[in-house]
């Protein structure tokens, strides 16, 4: 009895194997059309494919967007850090050329002011209530900063020292209304036209510069300078330029507003300008010069 099972199962093996044989010759023989047979495995198969294929394709995509915008996130903010670097980098180079545009502008009050000293200060305090009256500089005794010295910036002329602390000194400007505060000026030119800038006029951003002759010749566009007069302010600092004369209502002298050539409104560096001494009894004042001017148009 076993033996007749075992024949029987080599027997069903062996026409398996002839069927599996056969079933390989045919399908590997050239054919226009396959068999039937193949026909319904490949569309079985063709089928089965098609429904897996597509939801794991969805799903392969959703990932493969995920990582695309994971990539783009991380450049965005790659691109980002540069451009906030290029930014910053962009404003050092910016305040590197403003500051060596200023340090070439102090070589050229250095050589133009040979014969005074120069010294360096910045604006370390400015009230909002007297913005266009005083400022406090970081200079003071112990820098060998005095009252009166003129100070200035590259443009030209802001004001002088009022009072000297020993680390600190304020400074008034030209724009303070105080009627203390003046300034003997000349207009730059072949004539001597010399006058006072005092006082301020907020409407027009302009210096007033009076006590001038009616008869000089004063037009617009003419370059106001320090007179050297007075002993407080060196020669030859330039204050700005004429942009209109008022005759006064008794024909006898005129006023000049003059446009301050130093931004008053925005200081930050500003020079304390040192001038070599001159008693003050061998300085005439503007009175004097005009009297004798006057005296030799007479011919006395």
């Amino acid at each position: 009895m076993p033996s007749f099972f075992l024949n029987k199962r080599l027997i069903v093996l062996l026409v398996a194997m002839i069927t599996v044989v056969a079933v390989i010759g045919l399908t590997m023989k050239e054919r226009p059309e396959p068999t039937w047979v193949e026909q319904f495995i490949r569309d079985s198969v063709g089928f089965v494919q098609s429904i897996v294929y597509k939801p794991a394709r969805l799903v392969a995509g959703f990932f493969e967007n995920i990582m695309d915008m994971k990539q783009i996130y991380t450049e965005n903010q790659r691109l980002k850090a540069n451009l906030q670097e290029n930014v910053i980098l962009l404003a050092k180079i910016k305040e590197l050329e403003e500051e060596n545009k200023r340090y070439k502008q102090l070589l050229d009050i250095e050589s133009s002011l040979s014969d005074y000293q120069v010294r360096a200060a910045e604006i370390i305090m400015r009230s909002p209530d007297r913005w266009y009256q005083q400022v406090t500089i970081n200079k003071g005794a112990k820098h060998g900063i005095k009252p009166n010295m003129a100070v200035m910036t590259p443009e030209g002329l802001v004001g002088r020292v009022k009072s000297v602390a020993q680390f600190s000194s304020v400074v008034e400007l030209l724009t303070d209304p105080n009627r203390a505060n003046h300034v003997s000026a000349v207009v730059q030119g072949n004539d001597l036209i010399f006058g006072v800038i005092e006082g301020y006029d907020v409407e027009k951003e302009a210096l007033y510069f009076q006590k001038i002759p009616i008869d000089a010749p004063l037009e617009e566009g003419q370059t106001v300078i320090t007179s050297g007069l007075g002993g407080l302010y060196p020669r030859g600092i330039y204050i700005g330029e004429v942009i209109e004369v008022i005759p006064d209502e008794y024909g006898l002298t005129q006023t000049a507003l003059v446009k301050p050539a130093a931004n008053m409104y925005q200081l930050d560096k500003v020079f304390v300008v040192e001038r070599s001494f001159i008693p003050l009894d061998d300085i005439p004042s503007i009175d004097a010069l005009m009297s004798e001017e006057e005296g030799q148009e007479r011919g006395e």
